[in-house]
This record gives structure tokens, C-alpha cells and sequence, in this order.
């Protein structure tokens, strides 16, 4: 008795926590998206033209006598820990989208095998239905001959006179 009552209450427990592990992988799902997004803006044109434009912007206006004193000097190391915080961002971003790639990869080729292996299968149906159709024709064929056969024989016997003691 006390055994089904606890099955009962680990299914209504796991019952409770799959709107948890549901919500866990849309948010993992968002993640992803995510990641695909920055991880395509950062191989795109835009971001590496921005980025040069931005690039020289930065050095143009430190390193020249623009402003007085300038808020990153010449060794322009606050523009070194911006690249290197955008560095640290990307990088694990970029292996998340890459994974992602793969899996959806994984999927297709997966689904693309299903594919191919149930054309296999059909053309191997019909090459049985082929082959059936054409062995039924030739024993078809071998009984028309058969009955050819024996018209002309009945035919050639009929020809010809009665062999007998009178003949």
C-alpha cells in the first residue's frame, strides 16, 4: 500500500517539475539564439568595419594634440581592457553558437539519412515488385509458348494422313 502511494507522489513530483525543466530549456533555447546572434554580428562586415572605424576614431582622438589631455594616453590601455573585455565575451560566446551549428548540422544529416534509407527501402520494394512482375510475365510467356506448341502439334498431326495398318 505504502509502495503505490509513493509512486504516485514521485509522479506528481516529477509532474511539478516539468514546467521547471520546460521554462529551463526555453531559456536555454533563448540562450542560444542569443549567442547564434552576437556570434554572427561579430562575423559579419558591419561589426569588423564598426570595429576599425571605432579602432581608429580611438586612436585619432588620443593620440593626436585634439584634446589636451587625453583619456587614454598613448599606450592606450584603457582601449587594451576594452579589447580585451569584448575578447573575453566573445569567446565563449562563439563555441555556444558553434555547438549549436553542429547539433542543427547533426539533425540534418540524421534527417537526410532517415530520408535516404527510406528511398533505399522503396527502391528495394520496387525492385522485388519488379522482379516479381517480370518472373510471372516469363512463366506467362513459357505457357503461351507451351499452348503454341501444342496447337501447332495438334495442327501438324492433323496434316497428316493416319498412320496405320492401312496406309
Amino acid at each position: 500500500m505504502r509502495h503505490g502511494h509513493h509512486e504516485r507522489s514521485s509522479h506528481r513530483d516529477l509532474s511539478r517539475l516539468r514546467p521547471h525543466v520546460a521554462h529551463g530549456r526555453a531559456r536555454a533555447r533563448h540562450a542560444q539564439r542569443v549567442a547564434d546572434a552576437i556570434a554572427a554580428f561579430g562575423r559579419s562586415w558591419a561589426f569588423i568595419l564598426g570595429f576599425l572605424a571605432v579602432l581608429a576614431l580611438w586612436i585619432a582622438v588620443n593620440a593626436s594634440l585634439i584634446l589636451r589631455r587625453p583619456f587614454d594616453p598613448y599606450p592606450f590601455v584603457l582601449f587594451s581592457l576594452v579589447l580585451s573585455c569584448l575578447a573575453a565575451i566573445q569567446a565563449p560566446v562563439i563555441p555556444v553558437s558553434q555547438n549549436r551549428q553542429a547539433s542543427k548540422d547533426r539533425m540534418r544529416a540524421e534527417y537526410g539519412f532517415r530520408t535516404n534509407l527510406k528511398a533505399e527501402l522503396e527502391v528495394r520494394l520496387l525492385h522485388e515488385k519488379l522482379d516479381h512482375l517480370l518472373e510471372h510475365a516469363w512463366q506467362r510467356l513459357l505457357e503461351i509458348q507451351q499452348l503454341q506448341l501444342d496447337l501447332l502439334q495438334e495442327r501438324t498431326d492433323q496434316g497428316r494422313p493416319p498412320d496405320g495398318p492401312g496406309s
